[in-house]
């Protein structure tokens, strides 16, 4: 790979050609505030927070937007940039509830304590189902921001729990657009946009319709990239250790963690190292492994017929009983159908048990449809 030298902060960086000045700062852990970006998505600055300094350059650039450069000097940390940094960030926590966010004691509080500032606080930072997970906390710890001095606007935003997987609540949406372009650049779906202007803007489908009613797939990629509380799964819920194992629900084979607590699963994950998914999952991988595993109904032992109803039994008892009747079938009066749920080496060995064991070729597959 080419590689470039540049300084930051007075530390000499070796980087990439063609990362972004804030890929370069991250690969030396040197932290940039920033709300808007994401490794996958494609560069936006609309957050405006990872503003630097780099000379021979005038103003100051946003970090993500600007490719670092062999011999390129920038500085992170100035007068000029927190304050700006400040004032972007006290324009998003204008319309975000912010009571506990900008509270220099919020760190003290429980879950269940009365707010020591205001009554009247209710939508607190304790309560919201990403605390702890939340990007923009730490960007609000960091910046320090602890009283805002613009009005703020409180008007109640629509909050869309159509969807059986995920809720949409627009109140603590900071517009950072990841959502948008993750369902536009990963999933290439499109089914939601920045719709109207000012302070009307919002995230929304066509027509502003409920997103069960649009073309959404509800893969949950948007959920995953959220930096807030505005987009939360039905079931929010921190597991106590993860497992990692391939989807089975077909033969792609996705790399994923399971979050596990009381030994049933809670969540899932993508593995952003799987070399078949990169991260991502469908909505049956995503959403859909909790519930089958974790169903009562769930089959655990083999069973087979005996007098007419179906009792359980060991594999090599069932094993036995499948190979002993396969073996009593040959040519056409016998066909094969496999599983979109098995691996394709497994789908392989099938079809080759047809056709130079049972001597058919009448093999199929479930995902053919």
């Amino acid at each position: 790979m080419d590689h470039i030298t540049l300084t930051i902060n007075g530390q000499e960086i070796k980087a990439t050609r063609g990362m972004t000045v804030l890929e370069a700062a991250q690969s030396a852990d040197i932290y940039v505030p920033t709300l808007c970006h994401y490794p996958d998505l494609e560069p936006y600055g609309g957050c405006r927070l990872c503003i630097v300094e780099i000379d021979k350059m005038r103003g100051l650039p946003t970090a993500c937007t600007t490719p670092a450069t062999d011999g390129m000097v920038v500085t992170t940390e100035s007068d000029a940039i927190n304050s700006v940094r400040r004032a972007s960030l006290e324009l998003i926590l204008s319309t975000h509830p912010c009571d506990c966010l900008e509270c220099h004691r919020r760190e003290r509080c429980g879950p269940y304590d009365i707010c020591l500032r205001h009554v009247a606080v209710t939508d607190r930072c304790v309560v919201c189902p990403s605390n702890n997970n939340c990007e923009l906390q730490e960007v609000v710890d960091y910046i320090g921001v602890h009283e805002l001095r613009i009005p703020r606007d409180t008007a109640p935003r629509t909050i869309d729990n159509s969807n059986p997987f995920f809720d949409l609540d627009r109140n603590r949406c900071i517009l950072c657009a990841r959502c948008v372009r993750a369902c536009q650049e990963i999933t290439g779906v499109g089914a939601i946009d920045m719709a109207y202007r000012g302070y009307g803007m919002k995230v929304a489908t066509f027509g502003d319709v409920p997103l069960l009613d649009s073309i959404c797939r509800s893969c949950g990629e948007c959920m995953v990239r959220c930096p807030v509380g505005a987009i939360t799964p039905k079931e929010p819920a921190v597991p106590e250790r993860e497992v990692k194992t391939v989807c089975t629900y077909c033969g792609v084979g996705c790399s994923m963690y399971l979050g596990v607590k009381d030994d049933k699963i809670v969540s899932v994950r993508g593995d952003e190292e799987g070399p078949a998914n990169q991260g991502r999952l469908c909505v049956k991988g995503r959403f859909g492994i909790a519930e089958f595993v974790n169903s009562s109904e769930r089959l655990t032992t083999p069973l087979i017929r005996k007098d007419g109803r179906l009792v359980e039994a060991s594999w090599d008892e069932a094993l036995a009983l499948v190979a002993d009747k396969l073996g009593k079938y040959r040519g056409d009066e016998v066909a094969v159908i496999s599983s979109a749920k098995s691996t394709t080496e497994d789908n392989y060995v099938m079809q080759k048990l047809a056709r130079v064991v049972l001597g058919t070729n009448n093999v199929d597959h479930c995902a053919r449809l």
